[in-house]
C-alpha cells in the first residue's frame, strides 16, 4: 500500500469540482462540491447518533436503502438541520444533479453543514448547479475547500493497494470538521471513493469496522454535531473480481480504506477549533479492546487534560482522572503513564503513583505540535487510539460568535 495524492479524485472513474454560491453572504471560498462516479457504485454510510438529526440525513439514509449512488453533493454554510422544509430543500438539492449532471435523484448522496436553525437558500445552489458541473474536473482541491466550515486547511488521503489477484485499486477521501467533534460515529463529514468491486453489504460492514478505531475515535470538544456522515462510493472500475467474502483480498481493502480513514481522523483533531496541538492517546494493557477504546476515549475528550497540553504542564493526575470516570474495567494500581513528542519522552506515573521527573523535560516535551500520551493498563495485547486537541482560548472565541 502507497499514499498517493489525489484525494477523492485518486480512483478512477471519479470527478470533482467546487464553487461559491455565497450561501453564507459573507463566504468568498467555494462552498458547494460535487463528487461523480462514471458509473453507478455500491456504496454504503454511516450517520452521526445525535436524535437532532440534518434532513440530508434522513435523505441521503433513503437513497442508500438498495446500496447504490453515483453521486455526492455537498454545501457548507449552513446544515439545513431543524427547518421546515429541510427535507424538500435536501430532495431539491439532488434533482437538481439529475437536471444538470443526468444522474437520477435517487442516486444521489446529499450532505450539509455549517449553523443550525437557519433556513438553507437553495435558490443560491440552484443558481450555481451550471458552473460547478460544467467545471467537473480532477478538481478534489478545490472540493476539498468548498466543504470547510471553520476548518483552517483542507483534508484529504489517498492510496494504491495491489490485491492478491494482482490488480491495482485505490481508495480516496476527502473530510471537513474542526469543531462540534466527539466520538460518537463520527462528527465530521467525510466522503470516500474507490475503484475496486465489492459486494454493498461488505463495503457497509468495512466501513463501520474501519470507523470504529478512526473517526469514532476522534474528539475536540465533546459535542456531537447533527450532520455527521461518512459515505463510501466503490464503483469497481478497477476491474477485480467483486469481493463477496471475507480473505485476503477483503483484508487489503480494510486496510487500505482504515489508512485513508486514520489519516482525515488525524487531520480532524489537529485543526480542532482553536488547536495549537495534536494529541494521541493510546492505551494498550486493558482487559478487553473495548475497555481500551472507552479509557483512551475519555482521556482525550477531558477538558482538564486538554487544557494541560495547552499549557504544556505534565499533570498526569488528570489522566488518571479521566481514567477513573471514564468507566472502563482497569486495575488503578497497574496504570502507567508516558508523555512522548519529537523532543523527547518521559514517565511520569508507573503503577498508578508519580515518579519524580524534570520538569523542564517535561514542558519541553509538551511544547511540540504532537504529543502522544501513553496509558499502560495492564500485560493484555489489546490496544486502541484516540486522536484529539488541546484547548485553547481561541476555542471559546470562534464559538462565541460564530452564528454572527
Amino acid at each position: 500500500m502507497t499514499k498517493i495524492n489525489g484525494g477523492v479524485c485518486a480512483a478512477k472513474g471519479y470527478t470533482t469540482n467546487g464553487v461559491l454560491c455565497r450561501i453564507k453572504p459573507t463566504r468568498t471560498t467555494p462552498d458547494l462540491a460535487l463528487i461523480v462516479s462514471e458509473t453507478p457504485a455500491n456504496a454504503a454510510a454511516i450517520y452521526t447518533q445525535n436524535l437532532v438529526q440534518g434532513a440530508p440525513i434522513t435523505v441521503t439514509k433513503s437513497h442508500l436503502q438498495n446500496g447504490k449512488a453515483q453521486a455526492v453533493i455537498v454545501n457548507s454554510g449552513n446544515a439545513n438541520t431543524c427547518n421546515a422544509d429541510g427535507i424538500a430543500v435536501a430532495t431539491r438539492m439532488c434533482e437538481l444533479v439529475q437536471q444538470h449532471a443526468n444522474i437520477p435523484a435517487e442516486d444521489v448522496i446529499v450532505a450539509s453543514t455549517g449553523v443550525i436553525g437557519q433556513p438553507l437558500p437553495v435558490q443560491k445552489i440552484e443558481a450555481g448547479m451550471a458552473e460547478l458541473v460544467a467545471g467537473m474536473g480532477h478538481k478534489n482541491d478545490t472540493a476539498a475547500a468548498a466543504i470547510m466550515t471553520t476548518d483552517t486547511f483542507p483534508k484529504q488521503s489517498a492510496v494504491e493497494l495491489t490485491l492478491p489477484c494482482g490488480t491495482v485499486c485505490r481508495v480516496g477521501g476527502m473530510a471537513k470538521g474542526s469543531g462540534m467533534i466527539h466520538v460518537n460515529m463520527a462528527t465530521m463529514l467525510a466522503f470516500i471513493t474507490s475503484d475496486v468491486a465489492i459486494a454493498p453489504q461488505l463495503l457497509a460492514q468495512t466501513l463501520r469496522e474501519s470507523a470504529e478505531g478512526t473517526l469514532n475515535m476522534v474528539t475536540v470538544d465533546g459535542d456531537t454535531s447533527t450532520n455527521d456522515m461518512c459515505c463510501v462510493l466503490a464503483n469497481g472500475m478497477a476491474g477485480n473480481a467483486e469481493i463477496t467474502s471475507e480473505g485476503a483480498a477483503l483484508d487489503a481493502f480494510r486496510a487500505a480504506l482504515t489508512q485513508v480513514l486514520t489519516d482525515l481522523s488525524r487531520m480532524l483533531a489537529r485543526d480542532g477549533e482553536g488547536a495549537t496541538k495534536l494529541l494521541i492517546c493510546r492505551v494498550h494493557g486493558a482487559n478487553t479492546a473495548q475497555d481500551c477504546r472507552i479509557a483512551a476515549k475519555a482521556v482525550i475528550a477531558s477538558s482538564l487534560v486538554k487544557a494541560a497540553m495547552f499549557g504544556g504542564d505534565a499533570n498526569w493526575g488528570r489522566e488518571l482522572c479521566a481514567l477513573g470516570y471514564s468507566g472502563a474495567d482497569l486495575d488503578v494500581s497497574q496504570i502507567g503513564v508516558r508523555f512522548s513528542s519529537a523532543a523527547g519522552d518521559i514517565t511520569v506515573c508507573e503503577n498508578g503513583a508519580g515518579l519524580p521527573f524534570c520538569e523542564d523535560t517535561a514542558a519541553k516535551i509538551l511544547a511540540e505540535e504532537e504529543i502522544t500520551i501513553h496509558i499502560a493498563a495492564g500485560d493484555s495485547p489489546h490496544s486502541a487510539t484516540a486522536y484529539g486537541c488541546d484547548l485553547t482560548y481561541d476555542y471559546v472565541k470562534i464559538n462565541g460568535d460564530y452564528r454572527t
